[in-house]
């Protein structure tokens, strides 16, 4: 087995599959030796049908249900089970990455197409995600505030955006781009209400949650952290802009209290230090990272490799936090992703800062960030 969550070694915390997203990635941009990719494969593979006998948080827990239904039901005795159904439907994903690489090209479709198992937790008629049961009945009553129970530290408001590597698929689900831009500014308008019955008592994610004062949303707890970035998915850039600056100005400070919530193996630190530099990893195991607000005038990130990636935001300022225009080694980059595979040669990013948003740049189709249900965008 894989560990999922090593503190250090093995140990029963938090739910998930995500060893294949830390694996798969560092597979893909090279980090790991080719002789070491099929050891690692068979790894990856082994826990989609195994968990381990002492630990259940490493493999699959539910796997039987997973890989027969398409997803973990809510009346087996399986906690956080839209949480697990979630996670194990993008690790698959991840997986199917690696297979493609090595030439697996039955793997590659059936995992891709049990990547897609996300939609059998989706509830039409409230555009979130929601327990199921075996009998494919949604589960019910059903309150979208309720923490933990279906779901992880979190609420269907958190859960319902973690797809991702098909938030085009998901937002055909909602209805096309509007209805999920939509769906994505109530996060941000709901009252943060909560429901703590599962729990008992008001976990400090959910304290976190409203001392944040953004609605719904809780950038103090993991499972939200890649929300903001998903504006750029629906053709609204300069929301994601203006949210992420908003949560670097308002959620960070140089203060003993200076975290808005759990470090938790470094995420939270990790989400600032991209955010800072304007762009963020939404999808491990892509080759791309979603475009938001730079924080500095310049910053110089220097590789291993001896290149550099240099991004200059000379008009930057706190009342400057929209993109008008961006170049790529100075030519005009209207999309809303930059490529690994371009900045690992060693890249030279211009922001042209200013204070209102720009309102056609990044909103075509095509300036979206990858998503299964767009493979020309791979």
């Amino acid at each position: 087995f894989l560990p999922e969550w090593a503190s250090p070694g093995h140990r029963g915390c938090m739910v998930g599959n995500n060893s294949a997203s830390v694996v798969a990635d560092a597979l893909l941009k090279g980090v790991t030796p080719e002789k070491e990719w099929q050891t690692l494969y068979d790894a990856m593979m082994h826990a989609r049908t195994n968990v381990h006998p002492g630990v259940s948080s490493t493999g699959r827990l539910g796997h039987e249900y997973y890989n027969r239904l398409g997803y973990i039901p809510y009346d087996v005795k399986i906690n956080e089970n839209v949480a697990r159904t979630l996670e194990y439907a993008y690790d698959d994903w991840c997986i199917a990455q690696v297979a493609r690489k090595l030439g697996k090209t039955e793997d590659a479709a059936a995992l891709e197409e049990a990547s897609r198992n996300y939609r059998n937790v989706f509830d039409k008629t409230t555009k979130l995600m929601r327990g199921r049961n075996e009998n494919g009945e949604f589960q019910s009553p059903f309150s979208p505030y309720k923490w933990g129970d279906a779901f992880t530290e979190g609420n269907a408001w958190h859960y319902t955006w973690s797809v991702f590597h098909d938030v085009q698929g998901l937002a055909e689900l909602m209805g096309g781009r509007e209805g999920f831009a939509e769906m994505l500014d109530s996060v941000f308008v709901v009252p943060p209400i909560y429901d703590d019955s599962y729990y008992g008592t008001r976990i400090h994610e959910i304290t976190e949650m409203q001392v944040a004062d953004m609605g719904n949303y809780a950038h103090g707890n993991q499972p939200a952290q890649h929300m903001i970035y998903l504006y750029d998915y629906a053709g609204q850039p300069w929301k994601a802009q203006y949210w992420t600056r908003e949560v670097m100005d308002r959620l960070y400070s140089s203060k003993p209290d200076g975290y808005c919530g759990d470090e938790d193996n470094g995420q939270t630190s990790a989400w600032y230090v991209f955010s800072a530099m304007g762009f963020y990893p939404v999808c491990p195991a892509s080759d791309q990272y979603v475009i938001g607000s730079p924080l500095f005038r310049k910053a110089t990130v220097k590789l291993e490799n001896g290149k550099k990636i240099v991004i200059e935001a000379p008009d930057n300022a706190p009342e400057n936090r929209y993109i008008g225009t961006m170049k790529l080694d100075g030519k005009r980059y209207d999309r809303n992703f930059i490529r690994w595979s371009d900045l690992v040669k060693g890249a030279k990013i211009d922001f042209a800062m200013q204070p209102d948003p720009a309102y056609k740049r990044g909103v075509g189709p095509q300036d979206a960030p990858y998503s299964l249900s767009r493979e020309e965008c791979r």
